[in-house]
């Protein structure tokens, strides 16, 4: 059950600098699975212009005054050539606030934001997301998903795809 004062909101450039930041916790966290380094000032510098320039949501989730997490969506056409279709292009809540219910409520929050057909890409190594998208992307899609394996720049990822309804062409339960 996520905490009851949780509120998720969208963010615009105005709010750059506190993306920058939050940035730097998830370049920390992905650098696990990702061969990101910081520069010789010991920051990672995630250039955030591109978010705006390339016109994602942002969006920003709190607990009370705690900053929890935040998300970028964005179009599927890059990956899948549909541009209707949305796609999760990050994703990223504070260790703290793991395994609260803040990641289900947060994904839950965008997807009834945007209905639509959704893409969600993970990295096969990073087992904690894949683990996380499954079991959210099963629970909110009643099943109705497609897992597609693909490689991404010589790595195995998975694309989840589902649709806006247990209706949505081409979809069955759990084809994996």
């Amino acid at each position: 059950m996520p905490p009851r004062n949780l509120v998720i909101s969208k963010i615009g450039p105005e709010s750059d600098a506190l993306l920058r930041n939050l940035f730097e916790h998830y370049c920390h966290d992905m650098s696990e699975w990702f061969e990101l380094d910081t520069g010789i000032d010991g920051r990672y510098s995630y250039d955030t212009a591109s978010v705006w320039e390339k016109g994602y949501d942002a969006y920003l989730a709190k607990v009370g005054d705690s900053i929890a997490g935040f998300a970028l969506i964005g179009s599927g056409g890059e990956w899948l050539g549909d541009v209707d279709a949305h796609d999760v292009h990050e994703f990223f809540i504070m260790r703290k606030f793991r395994r609260r219910g803040v990641g289900r409520s947060m994904a839950t929050f965008l997807w009834n934001e945007h209905p639509g057909e959704w893409l969600v890409r993970v990295l096969e190594a990073n087992s904690p997301a894949l683990t996380f998208w499954r079991g959210e992307i099963s629970i909110y899609s009643h099943g109705l998903y497609r897992e597609e394996p693909h490689i991404v720049t010589g790595r195995p990822w998975k694309f989840f795809r589902f649709g806006p309804n247990p209706a949505s062409p081409g979809l069955s339960p759990a084809s994996r």
